[in-house]
């Protein structure tokens, strides 16, 4: 099987999972009566399958580089954590399907900004009529998926 094949299809999983997580953490958000405990709880349990992964391949070391790390690439956990705290305050208020739509819209937009100015050392990939055509109609499509 082609790389880019494995790779489309681990993406298509961690695609299918964002639904899921806001599902599960709003719901745990109902159960414990609070939408920042569950997010607590989410990033202990992520935390504690993200430490066994590093024990398991043996990439404990590799922390040592973090020292070095230019810091603006630690900023990420909080776009994670406003993501999962957003999601699970307003999925059960406006809908999952409502909240990851626009999720999708809002992902659309910053891909093709940072492809298009290779942000963060991402890999430039100019916007282009097509790309943003291609765009356009992908959120369309999402839309579409929402109307009745």
């Amino acid at each position: 099987m082609p790389q880019t094949t494995i790779y489309a299809l681990v993406m298509l999983a961690a695609g299918i999972g964002i639904p899921l997580l806001a599902a599960l953490n709003a719901g745990l958000g109902k159960s414990l009566g609070s939408p920042i405990a569950a997010t607590a709880v989410l990033f202990c349990v992520a935390l504690l399958a993200a430490s066994l992964l590093l024990v398991i391949s043996g990439e404990i070391p590799k922390l040592s580089r973090l020292s070095i790390t230019p810091k603006q690439f630690l900023c990420g956990g909080f776009f994670v954590a406003f993501y999962v705290l957003s999601v699970t305050f307003i999925a059960p208020k406006f809908g999952v399907g409502n909240a990851v739509f626009f999720v999708l819209i809002g992902q659309m937009i910053s891909a093709a900004a940072i492809d298009h100015y290779g942000l963060f050392g991402a890999q430039v990939s100019p916007l282009s009529l097509t790309r943003a055509a291609g765009l356009s109609v992908m959120a369309f499509g999402v839309w579409l998926t929402q109307q009745g």
